[in-house]
């Protein structure tokens, strides 16, 4: 099908400009440092001084196609052509690359990718959640305003793709599975399980049904607090693991006696 002329001059150069974060037939005027950069990324990456901008600040943007600078809108006053197939006006935010899906989240207050009939926005999280994790999902509050606890970067306006666990807190997908792959199974925040560990238990008690202490040893009692149910209870000692005799967990660790009260 063949585009109108006014179609035609809307499209033109569609997704031919842009940097490594978006495609975009603009870029922007800084308002923190009054530099030209082709996005928000690009500037926080390239400044000395680690400042970053803040998106909702920018007041002009300078058109890719014709090099005109003017006030931020989606099509550029002097030659006519769409800045940005998406364009938000709360966000000051333009791409060309509409198949991520983006839209704006009221209550995040930010533009998000992956369409927004497959996410929902969960209030005490604070943040949009895919529609498979509704009413399936620990809530923690603001979980998603914090630093991935792996490579400390922010994560409620991160461009990697995060992962809830199943404690609640969160973290980025790549360096979930990174730490997967070096044999770590705990949240490093709150040390419970992150996945289901059931399998991995069961060969733990093979083990210590085919490993006898020797010694003093068979008869040693020790105190241990479960990460994972946060129970306490004397179990006893193994030098492979002990057990929470609760939820069955090895997530746990030795703690001092209790103190019973005189």
């Amino acid at each position: 099908m063949e585009l109108s002329t006014d179609d035609a001059r809307l499209s033109s150069g569609k997704m031919e400009y842009g940097c490594k974060h978006y495609r975009r037939r603009c870029m922007l005027r800084t308002p923190c440092c009054s530099q030209i950069f082709h996005c928000r990324h690009c500037h926080n990456e390239s400044t000395k001084d680690r400042h970053e901008m803040c998106r909702f600040e920018v007041k002009t943007v300078i058109c890719a196609i014709c090099g005109t600078e003017q006030s931020v809108a989606q099509v550029c006053s002097n030659c006519g052509i769409n800045m940005g197939e998406y364009f938000c006006e709360i966000c000051k935010f333009h791409d060309d690359d509409i198949e991520k899906g983006q839209f704006h989240c009221k209550d995040c207050g930010i533009c998000r990718v992956g369409g927004r009939a497959n996410f929902f926005h969960c209030k005490k999280c604070g943040s949009c959640y895919s529609n498979s994790l509704l009413n399936k999902h620990s809530c923690v509050e603001n979980s998603m305003r914090h630093h991935c606890s792996i490579c400390y970067e922010y994560l409620f306006d991160s461009l990697k793709e995060t992962t809830v666990l199943q404690c609640g807190h969160t973290m980025h997908s790549d360096c979930l599975n990174e730490m997967l792959k070096h044999e770590k199974y705990c949240c490093p925040i709150c040390s419970k399980s992150i996945m289901d560990m059931s399998s991995i238990w069961k060969k733990l008690d093979e083990e210590i049904e085919a490993t006898d202490m020797l010694g003093n040893y068979r008869s040693r009692k020790v105190w241990i607090l479960c990460n994972d149910c946060n129970r306490t209870t004397e179990v006893a000692y193994h030098i492979i693991g002990q057990k929470c005799s609760h939820c069955h967990s090895y997530n746990t660790r030795k703690i001092s006696a209790p103190v019973i009260p005189q």
